[in-house]
């Protein structure tokens, strides 16, 4: 049964999305084109120089045709100094129009790679919240950093094999069908063949790549483990599980990728087994034809040396299907994330500064996936300037009720209102700014103290030294060669535990909320550090809205009213001498001296 506030009078009650579609691998190739088509006009300059190199190749054994038709005759028709310098002249043309090629290639798909991992970054901001239930930061960064570049390196990669070597063999079939049609169109007896044993193969990698990719994240996933919890690994001398765990995965992404290698690799033995069969009735055929009708062994050579330069271009086109498979497969999972739900906010209404109160009014909120309510029809009320302490067991619903207040969980009945303005109903940016939450769960940025403190607003240095001085860190500071300047490591890992508490206060205290939000924010402190953080918080009493959850008295017992929450209700509100003589819950965890 819920029990009424005692501690204030009664008053009366990122990227657009287009629709869902199934993101198939053909799905992926057309949006990641998208990526590309900005930049059109690289690509098509890319196109054009793979063309023109292309151009060139029939030109080789065409020239090696006139020189045997020609060049060893007693008088030639022209300087034997001009061979070299013919042939040195296709190889340097056609070398700087690939090098051209590749490289309008490179430009367009680095510039697609960033707007392809901005979408992906604004999706991470943007994304519900319950994408962070599944989405650990290591596979994240995986996401966001490798694939992108990954994916479109090999679709690029397979992409300029296609246009050189693509080029290279039309180019090559033109000039077979001008010597000799006949031959030639024998030659294409083979192509069907080859186009089923490139579909069966495809299959097979399409398969096997998609399991090697999982195995390839969990693995991420593993490793991000160890090296986020090294502490706990150590302390539980859990080195040689976590080493079995890592050798697992590890052992189970070899396999799967030997699989998806030796389903590619397939390809090109099979391919040239066939491609051979087709050389070698070509050339018999075109030797029994050279003899009946009087060809040249010129016509011979350029017929026979254009037909063996098939055979590369022919042997490299059949490699691609592993990169595109692989390449479409790290895209789906790209887009897989940019399609993530952004978190609603159907807000509408502005929330210039808090003012006057919060209220609760029975609300109820359910995670997804549990049984039990998280709040079960809490009321509620948090007056402008006070000091509220909200304690209770574990799992009681304190910090649901804020992250209730902050958004990030609807309820499922009820109302929250700020101001009399329906939590919902306010824009989700205009309602966090109110707030400043120093939470248990420490989360620093890879930066200088001066970036933390005054982190995502403008450097004030007065504000940043005042708020160091409040969260007694100026002394420590002063102490450092590079002073506020000194970064601190991933997560403040070069800080001492209470030394990462008091900088997370002090960038609470500089961003100025209206409401200051301290969910455990002394528990990692010693008593002297935690006495100068009381200290500073006393000094903004009745300037701004303090919430407390903690589990120390001390930290609690002075505060305007404090809320006992059990079971995802309030079972008691007073004050701390008021509640001890009521003898409840509250008195019992006091005997206790612990507030749980």
């Amino acid at each position: 049964m819920d029990v009424a506030s005692t501690c204030s009078p009664a008053e009366s009650a990122a990227p657009v999305r287009a629709a869902a579609v199934p993101n198939t691998l053909s799905a992926s190739a057309l949006r990641l084109s998208r990526y590309l088509r900005p930049h059109g006009r690289a690509v098509a300059l890319g196109i054009v120089a793979f063309f023109a190199a292309a151009g060139i190749d029939p030109l080789l054994p065409a020239l090696f045709k006139y020189l045997i038709d020609n060049g060893f005759q007693t008088h030639a028709a022209f300087p034997i100094w001009l061979v070299p310098v013919a042939i040195v002249g296709l190889f340097a043309v056609r070398g700087t129009l690939a090098f051209a090629g590749n490289y309008l290639f490179a430009w367009a798909t680095a510039k697609a790679v960033l707007v392809l991992r901005s979408d992906l970054i604004e999706s991470i901001l943007r994304a519900d919240s319950t994408l962070y239930a599944h989405l650990s930061p290591g596979v994240a960064a995986t996401r966001i950093i490798n694939d992108p570049k990954n994916a479109t390196d090999q679709l690029v990669g397979a992409t300029t094999t296609v246009l050189r070597d693509g080029t290279t063999l039309l180019a090559l079939l033109g000039y077979l069908f001008y010597l000799n049609w006949r031959l030639t169109l024998v030659s294409l007896i083979s192509f069907p063949l080859l186009a089923l044993v490139v579909r069966r193969v495809q299959r097979r990698v399409i398969a096997v790549g998609g399991r090697a990719y999982e195995a390839q994240i969990r693995l991420t996933g593993v490793v991000d483990d160890i090296a986020r919890a090294w502490r706990v690994v150590r302390t539980f001398g859990a080195e040689a599980f976590e080493r079995g765990r890592f050798e697992g995965e590890a052992q189970h992404l070899r396999r799967m990728t030997m699989k998806a290698t030796s389903a590619g690799a397939l390809m090109t033995p099979l391919t040239q087994l066939i491609a051979s069969i087709g050389v070698a009735l070509i050339i018999t055929l075109a030797l029994a034809d050279a003899g009946r009708a009087g060809a040249t062994v010129g016509d011979f050579v350029g017929f026979v040396t254009a037909l063996l330069m098939t055979i590369s271009p022919l042997r490299h086109l059949t490699d691609v299907t592993q990169p595109i498979v692989g390449g479409l497969i790290q895209a789906r999972a790209c887009f897989d994330l940019i399609d993530t739900p952004p978190e609603a906010d159907s807000g509408t209404r502005p929330l210039d500064a808090f003012q006057h109160e919060i209220r609760f009014e029975r609300a109820r909120v359910v995670h997804a996936g549990s049984e039990r309510p998280a709040l079960d029809g809490i009321d509620l009320s948090i007056r402008a300037g006070q000091t509220v302490a909200l304690v209770g067991p574990s799992g009681a619903g304190k910090s649901t009720l804020v992250s209730t207040l902050l958004g990030f969980v609807p309820p499922a009945r009820g109302r929250v209102l700020i101001d009399g303005i329906p939590v919902e109903s306010i824009r989700k940016a205009a309602l966090r700014r109110q707030f400043a939450v120093v939470s248990q769960e420490l989360v620093l940025f890879d930066g200088s103290i001066e970036d933390n403190v005054a982190y995502a607003q403008p450097k004030d240095p007065a504000r940043i030294d005042a708020c160091l001085r409040a969260a007694d860190l100026e002394g420590f500071v002063a102490g450092l060669p590079e002073g506020k300047a000194t970064r601190i490591g991933t997560n403040g890992s070069r800080l001492s535990g209470g030394q990462r508490q008091r900088l997370a206060i002090a960038r609470a205290l500089y961003k100025e909320a209206s409401i200051w939000v301290f969910d455990e924010a002394t528990a990692s402190l010693d008593s002297e550090s935690e006495r100068a953080v009381h200290q500073s918080i006393e000094r903004w009493r009745g300037e701004r809205t303090l919430i407390l959850i903690a589990h120390r008295l001390s930290t609690v017992r002075h505060a305007d009213c404090i809320h006992v929450l059990d079971q995802g209700r309030v079972v008691e509100s007073g004050r701390h001498d008021e509640l001890v003589a009521r003898g409840g819950l509250y008195a019992s965890l006091v005997r206790a001296q612990v507030v749980v």
